[in-house]
């Protein structure tokens, strides 16, 4: 596996908005690992139990504007280092310093990192182990994919500090759990454990702590195996989905099932079907 960190530098990513990102520390918090046509991208700040701030935002968007350029990836897997946390929300201590302008601020550089996952052209598994509070959560909910370890505890604490989600955690938990829960997660501020939200499909998988990376991998090669270009327009559609209406939606899946009619994967797939053999997807 070979590891990349992901080197803060001053202006490397774009700005958020009209807003200007606060000056980077010197601290690596995002690295990025390689392991053949899968990213690993670790978030490493233990001693914080991997908390969110405008360094991890700017590193971990640095992170996937480089993965994007990628033409040999296939998947990415988001966890945290350590432990005992996957990520345990936002800093609390910048956020006990914001005022109106600077929390909007904060809110709005959140949401486009995690709008940039949740759009990237390959699926993103987040692979949850301990803690993911608050814009945790909010990061794994952006992902495609989630599965969590034995000793996962998930939940929205903010009403507790007399806040809200900002990071899109309103808007996504009740896409995956539906509606009911999602208010009543909310709400409450109630911590589940991984089992519970197993139930409620806000994962699909609880594995041991031990097993997690391993497990991801092996889970997101059940969909690396498949024909590229048909795993990102299947993910397009379900996303575009979301944000339309059905007769809009219908023409964009028929539209993109079109495309797919013209690239070489599909004869592979097809050929491979016929022939009783494992296709050999090209990307094309």
């Amino acid at each position: 596996m070979t590891t990349f960190p992901v080197v803060p530098r001053q202006g490397a990513f774009r700005k958020p908005l009209a807003t200007e990102l606060q000056t980077l520390s010197d601290t690596t918090y995002v690295r990025v690992e390689r392991d053949e046509e899968l990213a690993i991208v670790v978030i490493d700040r233990q001693d914080k139990l991997n908390a969110l701030n405008s360094d991890v935002f700017s590193q971990l968007g640095r992170a996937f504007d480089d993965l994007a350029r990628d033409a040999d990836l296939r998947g990415v897997i988001i966890t945290g280092a350590g432990e005992k946390s996957f990520v345990a929300g936002a800093d609390i201590g910048v956020l006990s310093q914001m005022d109106s302008l600077g929390a909007v601020r904060i809110s709005r550089e959140g949401q486009q990192i995690f709008l940039m996952i949740e759009r990237f052209s390959v699926p993103v598994m987040a692979a949850i182990g301990g803690f993911a509070l608050g814009g945790g959560l909010e990061l794994a909910l952006a992902c495609h994919l989630r599965i969590a370890s034995d000793n996962a505890k998930l939940g929205l604490p903010e009403v507790g500090l007399g806040i809200i989600p900002g990071y899109g955690g309103t808007i996504r938990l009740a896409r995956v759990v539906g509606l009911g829960r999602a208010v009543e997660l909310t709400l409450t501020g109630g911590m589940i454990d991984a089992e519970e939200a197993l139930g409620l499909g806000l994962v699909t998988a609880v594995v041991s702590r031990e097993s997690l990376l391993e497990q991801a991998k092996k889970r997101m090669r059940r969909v690396t195996r498949n024909g590229p270009i048909a795993v990102r327009m299947a993910l397009e559609s379900v996303y575009h989905a979301l944000d339309t209406s059905m007769a809009d939606a219908l023409n964009f899946e028929s539209t993109l099932f079109g495309v797919l009619a013209s690239t070489e994967d599909m004869k592979e797939g097809m050929g491979a079907f016929s022939e009783k053999r494992k296709p050999e997807f090209q990307g094309r």
